[in-house]
């Protein structure tokens, strides 16, 4: 009998954690698509952008030879002849596939003022016969531009011709490598400023989000059901209406001849038409108003919440109303500021489309340079590493403001 109850109680065991596993499996299923779409959509995008940020092969798949000659050239002094011979049959190689324009930019990013004179060598190179380059191609090389006599010339060649580079990186934080190999800081500050700039600009619009918000949502929260409900369409409306079309009505109403402009002259007060368009102002003005809703938002599902007895107790205890609201209020809806702070400011970082139609120079972000490398420089590999250190700095404002600020950290009363 006792081992029949045994057989029993094993039996069970194992179709209880055969149950176990199977259910497992099922919710795994489940997630299987989502799993699969933040792989897509997420991890492939920034592992792709990391790998780029450090990785140009374009120069070294153009002219290997010469890459591969000047591995064991000094670096001072001109390369002997052999190498030069070497990079003018490259020449005009690459200018008869159409190719020595790639080699003109990435020589150009090294050493600016190189992109002409590359492709003023890829044509005068072009059409020499073989048997003439290979017994004099140093002197043709020389007799087209004094500069590929120069060893800052094809030092910039052989610093483009590397695969992995942290060259972006540095150029991305106005680093540079000096000739003898230290890093020195770029005579012409951009991108730090841009940085600065940036982060400066998404506190200011999240401060005013949270001026504007913060009283807007406790009214929602603490009025009748009607109201609320009435509010709440306003401030979901935005989302009902593209993003462009918001963005445009700015510059219809900041422009010179527009709205603002000439209600101020027609009452008086400016005798002549401001400056508000393409303005850092009327970039922080229209994405305070198009990121406001997702501080209101956050801000009115936690202070739905909040017991608005708790209020009047202290109230009834002889507590002044913005002293019961300091002390109890506030902390009990700091969940809901603290989410709404957070969203607004990582999404403000990021921005692109309003600080491109009404930002002009001024109001530009460092979005909107990393876009122009993509776009129109076609310096992927600076937008990568721009991309790269923006991810980075918004994931360690996010792991400081979840270490001193997080919701684990904030205290009631």
């Amino acid at each position: 009998m006792t081992d029949v109850t045994t057989g029993l109680n094993t039996n069970d065991a194992r179709n209880a954690a055969r149950d176990v596993r199977m259910r497992k499996l099922q919710a795994f299923l489940f997630v299987v698509p989502l799993l699969v779409f933040i792989v897509f959509a997420f991890v492939a995008p920034i592992a792709t952008m990391l790998f780029r940020s450090v990785h140009n092969p374009t120069v070294a798949n153009l002219v290997p030879e010469t890459l591969a000659a000047l591995e064991d050239w000094s670096g001072d002094g001109r390369p002997e002849d052999a190498i030069l011979i070497q990079f003018a049959k490259d020449m005009k190689r690459t200018a008869n596939d159409r190719t020595s324009g790639q080699i003109a930019d990435e020589i150009n990013r090294t050493l600016p003022g190189m992109s002409s004179v590359v492709k003023s060598t890829a044509r005068a190179l072009r059409r020499v016969d073989d048997a003439e380059l290979a017994a004099d191609g140093a002197a043709l090389l020389l007799a087209t531009n004094d500069r590929w006599g120069e060893p800052a010339t094809w030092n910039a060649l052989k610093a483009a011709g590397q695969v992995y580079s942290s060259s972006y990186y540095l150029t991305a934080v106005d680093l540079e490598r000096a000739e003898d190999g230290s890093i020195v800081q770029r005579d012409t500050q951009i991108y730090v400023q841009l940085y600065t700039k940036t982060l400066r600009m998404a506190l200011i619009i999240t401060v005013l989000t949270i001026l504007l918000g913060y009283p807007l949502a406790f009214f929602m929260a603490h009025s009748s059901d009607a109201v609320g409900n009435f509010l709440m369409v306003f401030v979901l409306l935005p989302f009902w209406t593209s993003l462009l079309v918001r963005t445009t009505a700015w510059i219809a109403l900041l422009q010179t001849n527009g709205v603002v402009n000439s209600t101020l002259m027609g009452v008086g007060i400016t005798d002549e038409p401001l400056e508000l368009l393409y303005t850092e102002f009327s970039t922080i003005l229209a994405m305070t108003h198009i990121l406001l809703p997702f501080m209101v938002l956050p801000l009115y599902a936690v202070m739905r919440g909040i017991d608005s007895s708790f209020m009047r107790a202290a109230i009834s205890m002889g507590s002044q109303p913005l002293g019961a609201w300091y002390k109890i209020y506030l902390p009990m809806s700091l969940p809901g500021l603290s989410a709404g702070a957070l969203l607004v400011f990582i999404i403000s970082v990021g921005y692109y489309i309003t600080p491109a139609l009404v930002g002009g120079v001024e109001g530009q972000m460092i979005s909107n340079i990393i876009a122009f490398h993509m776009q129109q420089s076609n310096n992927w590999e600076l937008a990568a590493a721009l991309g790269s250190l923006l991810l980075v700095l918004i994931l360690l404002l996010y792991w400081l403001f979840d270490r001193f600020v997080g919701t684990d950290n904030l205290k009631l009363g």
